[in-house]
């Protein structure tokens, strides 16, 4: 508790605590401040109008949320060896991806180079005393908060596998954006998994971990590589790989505002009107010359580019416009993200035009992690983005 005030008159005076009671019985609930404010309105004794012009008080109570939540976390259990854990959420891109077949459950086969980068959301977990359910919460709206989100498919899919009954407060620190073909969700999914499984002493392997967190996605088991990853089948078959490229080789990221839903763009693929270029050619290529604009090949760009038209244009004017400037120029998944290899800035006429005013901008690099820890945040992503203090969180 920071302070504790009463306003009266518009003077501010200092209550002491034990004058609360007494006030508390006359007061009554107004509002709740979510920058954490509670503030009472004083209930007036009727009067008769005109007659007696009434005062208004009211207490204000200050709190720390970030200093409550570690109280809470640390009442739950006091001999627990682990009650808070904050982790990079990193998303990845898709180097190159080739749909090879369609398969009689009615998915595609693809063959693809996945690697990590170091665009990521932060992830905070603490121990909840709720044995019922886990609670979550975002600095963005519009993502689910209940069993449609991937973090509580994962935690529900720990326990169903381990039988443990552990449940949590997360608060999802958002900076990857939605339907762009990066697998932010994906990795939100993989590192709850990771999470539940340090704060149950580690019961399972990582291998176990990437097993089952295929019954949830196919991109999931990717992020349970080292960050470089051949991946085969719907995405789950995944073979990790060293990375192939030099991890400090600069990008930029450019998203519009329009999204690609992965059923969508599949509902517009054609099999018949892709390359025929074997996927493992390219990766031995990538591996032994670097990147180039011939082996960043992605068959759902076609059917990506049919749903959002101005994708292909946008991505015909970075390759234009980037000419000596950028490796190669591809998109990223299903889309919708363009991705710009070799250098961290955008061409000049994504800051000129109106028209890209509202884009999704990120530079990045790529990342890896090491053996039994998860990925680190860069220090630069720690620079520019301040991680934002836990919110409150209620059962």
């Amino acid at each position: 508790m920071a302070s504790s005030c009463l306003l009266s008159n518009n003077n501010l005076v200092q209550v002491p605590p034990s004058s609360f009671n007494s006030l508390n019985k006359s007061c009554r609930l107004s509002f709740f401040n979510t920058t954490g404010s509670l503030r009472f309105n004083h209930r007036v004794p009727f009067q008769r109008p005109l007659i007696v012009k009434a005062t208004r008080k009211q207490l204000e109570i200050v709190y720390n949320p970030e200093e409550r939540i570690n109280k809470l976390a640390n009442a739950v259990d006091e001999e627990a060896p682990l009650s808070r854990l904050t982790l990079f959420s990193p998303c990845k891109i898709n180097v190159f991806l080739r749909i090879t077949s369609k398969r009689e459950d009615g998915y595609h086969d693809l063959a693809s180079l996945f690697h990590v980068i170091s665009l990521g959301d932060i992830i905070k977990f603490s121990l909840s005393p709720s044995r019922s359910k886990d609670c979550l919460s975002a600095n963005v709206p519009g993502v689910p908060l209940d069993e449609k989100n991937l973090i509580i498919k994962a935690l529900n899919l720990y326990r169903k596998k381990t039988g443990t009954d552990k449940f949590f407060w997360i608060h999802l620190d958002k900076k990857v954006p939605t339907g762009a073909g990066l697998g932010g969700g994906s990795s939100n999914a993989a590192t709850a998994l990771w999470a539940a499984n340090q704060f149950s002493g580690s019961l399972v392997t990582e291998k176990e971990l990437q097993e089952w967190s295929g019954e949830i996605g196919s991109d999931i088991p990717f992020f349970f590589s080292h960050g470089a990853a051949y991946c085969t089948g719907r995405g789950e078959i995944v073979q990790d790989i060293p990375p192939p490229l030099p991890l400090d080789l600069p990008m930029v990221l450019v998203k519009p505002q329009e999204a690609c839903p992965t059923a969508e763009v599949y509902k517009r693929f054609r099999l018949e009107k892709t390359t025929p270029v074997d996927p493992l050619k390219l990766l031995e290529k990538i591996s032994s010359s670097g990147i180039s604009q011939d082996v960043c090949i992605n068959d759902l760009e076609t059917p990506a580019f049919e749903f959002v038209p101005t994708l292909k244009r946008l991505k015909q004017r970075m390759i234009a416009a980037g000419r000596g400037q950028y490796d190669a120029v591809f998109m990223s998944g299903s889309g919708s993200t363009i991705v710009g290899i070799g250098s961290p800035e955008p061409p000049q006429f994504i800051y000129d035009e109106d028209e890209y005013r509202d884009v999704f901008l990120s530079e990045a690099n790529f990342l890896t992690r090491e053996e039994n820890e998860w990925y680190k945040q860069p220090a630069s992503a720690t620079a520019s983005e301040p991680v934002s203090e836990f919110s409150k969180f209620t059962e």
